[in-house]
């Protein structure tokens, strides 16, 4: 295999987690990385989340992300590191959380000496806005973005997602926002800045479009948050079994009705009121001893067995111990061992023409190649192109996705320019579509008013084709000549039972790229089975280590979906340079688990480099004590007014000691470290409390962030755009007019170009809305053809029965 990126340079100056990861995707795809630390070298090197003993070597989680790298030490200002800027393609900055030591680089004296650099800056605000240079940790940057405030059942204390999820995202949307950027400055000779948000990367995967939601439920009003909204928990979700716990999915009525024949008690389907997720929250206690009555008495494996059967989406909630020896992982070859032999890793979450990714590279030795680092591939040729256009502009797409992962995919690469024909049927629409029947009391057409589809579909085109039919299906093979790459994300068998295989598509289209996004890959034991983005949550280990210590693992509730579109859509990148210098088309498979093992990386690393398990730990975290939520004087009962409080540094817990009044507990000299505290959080937080809820929690957080203390609101999902000034200011939120429910606000991307206002071009289509722009005028079929497809149920403009 080609190596598909060879001749893109990258020079990494960032740490910790996402920009290394974001780097590491470019390394993974053949790409030249050049890493520049300072002299302590990147902070990660000498970390572990359990707290292992190194020996002396660097951290297992360093090895993963920078492995094949160069490292460098120096500065952006020094001869050698300023012979290598005149050379990248890509310049990587990160820097801003308490955790980060990334060298903040000047941007505009950069761009304006090598006008055709890309340069990315990951940071955890944006570097615009009136939040800019306000102190940050991953956990303050849940609270704020309205992650914590969307988890947890009400009346109880919310808690993060585990994982750091935020800083894996941030690297994985940086590495989709710069490989086009590069693409088009190679064409073009024009470079990119491209300025991206952690706090908005947080709103983007885990509060499930909230804001909008909100309003659709509320008939486009803001006010009040409508009681769905916020704390909340799926269910059946993560439910305890005889030996431990299994993990369920019930997206569709479909899933839950067959949830209830596996549970034996088909007697409940006609219960209209367990049948929706809002009567099951309602009556929770009494569905609970419903589903347990049967779960508890019987083992995972048992009921996993059944469950898939049923095609349910299931999976037993895995661990970084356990994830390691599930079946289909290991059947299809997952985990790898480093170049070392010292851990095992998952690889790369995707592959080309079958082929497995290369093995991974050594890891640099700090400042291994300071004399002698250089880049030595050389650069591809590309086509010249506008400078005017979007990076994609000139591609069409085909679309045969449905749900969330699929189309926020195909969603992306539309935002970028590419022309992207979404499919479905008027008999069976895409099921995300089916969220809008919450809506339908505020909308007749409640199909148009599912917030995920709204978003997902924005700047596509639509058409229905009922492949069932003879003609629908011809007409899907008469459009694939006509497309550059065919997108789809059912299950296997689901396209193969219509005859679409890869060979039957490279034989309408040498050319094309099909890119297939299945849940658990296209081989293996769990090959047909089905999979949501809680699925890989549960299967991944990212469950396991979300919720409270004292509690069972509990779902993040969403982020699975985007990163796995965002790693689907770095490979369809991958593979357009790869048709690049190849000629023809190509094979993408793109796994949804695979994504989620990536993301989840860490907890493998820890059990395999050092037998250490990494656990819940509700609000807390290794890289700050103390950290958690507070309750303070103007909540109420079921109702607290949270304070986030992350002390990440023991200069950090002086400032808020004195904020206290130096009490006697505090002067503890046990507390000084940040391992003291770790120790004493028990105790630290009976303080806490009780000092928190004597006062307001916006003057605590003004006053706390007067001393250089992390401290912020746990905000609501839904209400975030009027009461953050930082979404505002930097434009995050769009509102296209939509012809259902008109100008309604949606997240756009989570980080902006230079050289582009806006992302949201046009609303999603309604149903068919484009049946005669397409079969018309790019098929060619006349007025009497198309009324005729119509009358015969082909296409459709409605859902059948509405």
């Amino acid at each position: 295999m080609h190596k598909s990126l060879s001749g893109i340079r990258v020079l990494e100056f960032s740490d910790q987690i996402a920009g290394p990861y974001c780097s590491k995707l470019f390394v993974d795809a053949g790409a030249e990385v050049i890493k520049v630390e300072s002299p302590e070298g990147d902070s990660l090197r000498r970390w572990s989340a359990t707290g292992a003993d190194l020996g002396g070597e660097d951290s297992a989680l360093f090895g993963f992300l920078n492995a094949g790298k160069q490292s460098v030490v120096g500065t952006a200002a020094q001869p050698h590191v300023e012979a290598l800027l005149a050379e990248a393609d890509l310049v990587i900055e990160g820097h801003g959380l308490e955790s980060d030591t990334g060298e903040r680089l000047n941007v505009t004296g950069l761009r304006a000496a090598h006008p055709s650099l890309v340069v990315l800056s990951i940071t955890p605000y944006g570097l615009e806005g009136p939040w800019a240079d306000r102190l940050a940790t991953e956990f303050t940057l849940q609270a704020e973005s309205g992650s914590i405030g969307g988890r947890g059942r009400p009346g109880t204390q919310p808690y993060q997602g585990g994982g750091r999820v935020s800083e894996w995202a941030a690297g994985t949307f940086g590495a989709v926002a710069a490989l086009p950027a590069v693409f088009h400055a190679r064409a073009t000779g024009r470079g990119e800045h491209i300025d991206l948000s952690m706090l908005e990367c947080a709103n983007f995967v885990f509060t499930n479009y909230s804001e909008t939601m909100n309003r659709l439920m509320n008939g486009a009003a803001q006010d009040p948050p409508h009681p769905l909204i916020g704390q909340a928990g799926e269910t059946p979700s993560i439910e305890p079994t005889a030996d431990g716990y299994v993990g369920f999915c019930t997206n569709s009525q479909k899933h839950f009705y067959e949830f209830l024949r596996l549970i034996e008690r088909p007697d409940l389907l006609e219960d209209e009121g367990l049948a929706q997720f809002a009567g099951r929250l309602m009556r929770f206690d009494e569905w609970n001893e419903i589903m347990h009555a049967w779960l508890k008495t019987r083992k995972t494996a048992d009921i996993i067995e059944l469950a898939s059967a049923r095609r349910i989406p299931v999976s037993p909630v895995c661990n970084g111990e356990t994830v390691q020896s599930h079946e289909q992982l290991k059947a299809r070859g997952v985990f790898e061992p480093d170049a070392a032999g010292r851990f095992v890793q998952p690889r790369r979450p995707y592959r080309i023409d079958d082929v497995d990714p290369a093995p991974p590279g050594l890891v640099p030795r700090l400042g291994a190649d300071t004399e002698t680092a250089a880049f030595r591939s050389q650069r591809p040729n590309r086509a010249a192109r506008s400078a005017d256009t979007r990076p994609l502009a000139g591609v069409r797409i085909l679309d045969m996705t449905a749900w969330w992962a699929g189309p926020a995919a195909s969603h992306i690469l539309a935002t970028f320019g590419a022309e992207v024909i979404h499919v479905e049927s008027a008999t069976r629409p895409d099921g995300m579509r089916s969220i809008g029947n919450m809506m339908a009391g505020h909308y007749g057409d409640w199909w148009e008013a599912s917030p995920h589809f709204m978003h997902t579909n924005s700047n596509k085109l639509a058409i229905t084709l009922d492949l069932a039919q003879p003609s629908g299906l011809e007409l899907i093979e008469k459009l694939i000549p006509e497309c550059d790459a065919i997108l789809e994300n059912f299950t296997p068998h689901v396209l193969e039972d219509f005859g679409l295989t890869w060979e039957r598509v490279k034989a309408l289209n040498p050319n094309a790229i099909m890119m297939r996004m299945p849940a658990f890959g296209l081989s293996g034991p769990w090959r047909d089975n089905t999979g949501f983005a809680q699925t890989m949550e549960q299967l991944s280990g990212l469950a396991w280590v979300t919720g409270h210590a004292d509690d069972q693992p509990r779902i993040l509730r969403g982020p699975c979906d985007p990163m796995a579109a965002m790693h689907a859509a770095f490979a369809f990148f991958v593979a357009l340079e790869e048709r690049e210098a190849s000629g023809h088309g190509h094979h993408v498979e793109s796994t949804m688990v695979e994504a989620a093992l990536n993301t989840a990386a860490e907890q493998g690393l820890e059990w395999s480099a050092y037998g250490k398990l990494m656990q819940r730990e509700g609000n807390r975290s290794a890289l700050a004590a103390p950290q958690g939520l507070y309750p303070c004087e103007d909540g109420q009962p079921g109702a607290e007014a949270w304070l986030a409080l992350s002390v990440a540094t023991d200069a950090q817990w002086r400032a808020l000691r004195s904020v206290l009044g130096d009490p006697d507990w505090a002067m503890d000299p046990a507390l000084e470290t940040r391992a003291g505290r770790r120790a004493a959080q028990d105790a630290i937080d009976e303080r806490l409390c009780e000092w928190t809820r004597k006062h307001e929690r916006a003057k605590l957080v003004a006053d706390l962030r007067a001393r250089g203390i992390p401290a912020s609101e746990v905000a609501h999902p839904s209400q975030l755009i009027e009461l953050n000034p930082q979404f505002g200011a930097r434009r995050y939120f769009e509102a296209p007019e939509h012809p259902v429910v008109g100008a309604m606000p949606l997240p756009s991307l989570p980080f902006r170009y230079a050289s582009i206002d806006h992302w949201l071009r046009t609303p999603a289509p309604m149903l068919g809305q484009h049946n005669e722009q397409v079969l018309c005028g790019l098929l060619g079929l006349s007025q009497a053809e198309l009324r005729e497809l119509e009358a015969e149920g082909v296409i459709g403009t409605r859902p059948e029965g509405q």
